[in-house]
């Protein structure tokens, strides 16, 4: 028995072997005593589920388990939830999840913290972040782990705004941060380009010696590249003791999409040199700066290495930079073929890629069809109004061009500062480039139309709701027009 044991626990990694190992382990002729606890034979194979590389599935183990547990009048005792709970976690199955909840309540387990911790953290896994929240805030002593837990949750779930929240109460109740904290708190400011919330988190790394922790630092490197700083994220970069692929991804990813494609394939070459082996993330920051770089044929050589050499199967991300690369590069027809040879189905993002080409290279007939499959997959989306307006007014279908100007724009106090804005730029010198507005109407009416430009919106959307004096940043993932660059 104990042999058996000391071998599950080496194999407890690999849950087959070690769920083989379980029922050797198990004798028939073995009586619990009444009320005794579910005993290492049972929470083994829980944990070899738990502690699994997240690549891998975990098995049925906390399906099976509890059957034999109960058939053997064996109890769970404290360890066995969260060993459960993290299996569930990790296939993110709801429902049974749920049932674990239950069942935890039901044996009186719910109210230990690392049990609710757990939980927290499954809710948080199955997109739950309500439930989640919920369960921390009935929860009367939190500890560290319980913060990160919700924190991370709501940053992961397309909350940066709750993580922020949360993390302001965890400084006001004197909790202090860790590695951990300091990496969704910073996933966060990314989400929300809050550069200097950010900058303040660094120096208090710094103090504090977690400058020195990778996780946090390549959370820090690639906050400083979405908010456009490459520099700063280049300078955390060659700061690193260690570096993980991570490291080396993020820093590719923010050199090409702020421009910098020639200096993210030179860090990518070097990144080979080192014999460190990239991920699909890395491939898309490689074929985006390709892109940028107009070096078409490297970019379909890329793409084929990425899939040969890495054994990569490409996604839509990346299918997305190959029709990028061909549409900048005016290939559009080119780009045209290869939606239609994709062996998954192309995304609205596939169609909308397509389309901005075409209304830069003037390519009508293959933009009519980008706006019919937009029109089937997100007829509303409005980053398309631009888009169609000038395809419409190439082929001078002013009316057309009319009603899409008419359903984008409606009254409101955006556009009283757009006015505002016009006006101040106006006094600075600003004038107009009415020669890209393409619709045939008069000259007032252009200047009007250019007032209205997305990237302006984006801009009055921020200055609202903003203090005044606030420094902030814009990133933008289509074409920017030469009116409002100039502007």
């Amino acid at each position: 028995m104990h042999c058996s044991l000391a071998l599950l626990r080496l194999l407890y990694p690999q849950t087959e072997a070690s769920s083989r190992l379980f029922h050797q382990a198990w004798r028939p002729s073995f009586q619990p005593g009444h009320g005794e606890t579910l005993d290492l034979r049972y929470r083994l194979p829980f944990r070899a589920d738990a502690l699994r590389p997240q690549k891998c599935r975990p098995s049925s183990s906390f399906a099976y388990i509890p059957a034999t547990a109960c058939v053997s009048s064996v109890e769970p005792d404290t360890h066995t939830y969260p060993f459960i709970l993290k299996a569930v976690a990790k296939l993110t199955v709801l429902r049974e999840g749920e049932k674990v909840h239950c069942a935890a309540l039901k044996d009186g387990f719910e109210s230990l913290m690392f049990v609710q911790n757990a939980l927290v953290h499954f809710y948080g896994a199955c997109g739950r972040a309500e439930s989640a929240l919920h369960l921390f805030d009935k929860m009367p002593d939190k500890d560290l782990v319980a913060w990160n837990s919700v924190i991370n949750v709501h940053a992961l779930n397309g909350m940066p705004n709750e993580s922020l929240a949360i993390y302001r109460k965890m400084g006001l109740e004197n909790v202090k941060p860790d590695g951990f904290t300091l990496v969704s708190l910073l996933t966060a400011c990314s989400e929300l380009g809050a550069l200097a919330l950010g900058r303040r988190a660094h120096v208090y790394m710094k103090k504090v010696g977690l400058d020195k922790n990778l996780h946090a630092a390549n959370a820090l490197l690639v906050l400083y590249a979405k908010c456009g700083n490459i520099m700063e994220a280049k300078k955390v970069f060659d700061e690193l003791e260690e570096r993980s692929v991570v490291s080396w991804t993020s820093l590719i990813v923010g050199f090409a999409v702020n421009g910098f494609g020639e200096e993210a394939l030179q860090l990518f070459r070097e990144m080979e040199m080192r014999r460190l082996v990239p991920s699909e993330i890395t491939f898309i920051g490689v074929l985006y700066a390709c892109s940028h770089c107009g070096m078409v044929d490297e970019g379909f050589a890329y793409f084929d290495r990425m899939a040969k050499e890495y054994g990569i199967v490409p996604k839509i991300e990346h299918y997305g930079c190959m029709v990028d690369l061909m549409g900048r590069a005016g290939l559009v027809k080119k780009a045209y073929e290869y939606i239609c040879e994709m062996p998954i189905e192309p995304s609205a993002v596939i169609w909308r890629t397509l389309l901005g080409a075409c209304t830069i290279t003037g390519n009508l007939t293959i933009g009519e069809i980008a706006r019919d499959e937009l029109r089937k997959l997100e007829p509303k989306h409005c980053g398309d109004y631009v888009l169609l307006s000038n395809l419409y007014a190439s082929e001078r279908r002013w009316s057309d061009v009319h009603n899409v100007r008419k359903a984008m724009l409606k009254d409101g106090a955006i556009y009283a500062v757009l006015l505002e804005m016009t006006r101040l730029l106006r006094l600075e010198g600003y004038a107009p480039h009415t020669s890209n507005v393409l619709a045939d109407i008069e000259e007032e009416e252009k200047e009007n139309a250019l007032s209205y430009h997305s990237e302006k919106i984006a801009i009055a959307f921020v200055l609202i709701n903003t203090p005044p004096g606030t420094r902030s940043y814009l990133k933008f993932s289509g074409y920017f027009s030469a009116e409002c660059y100039d502007a």
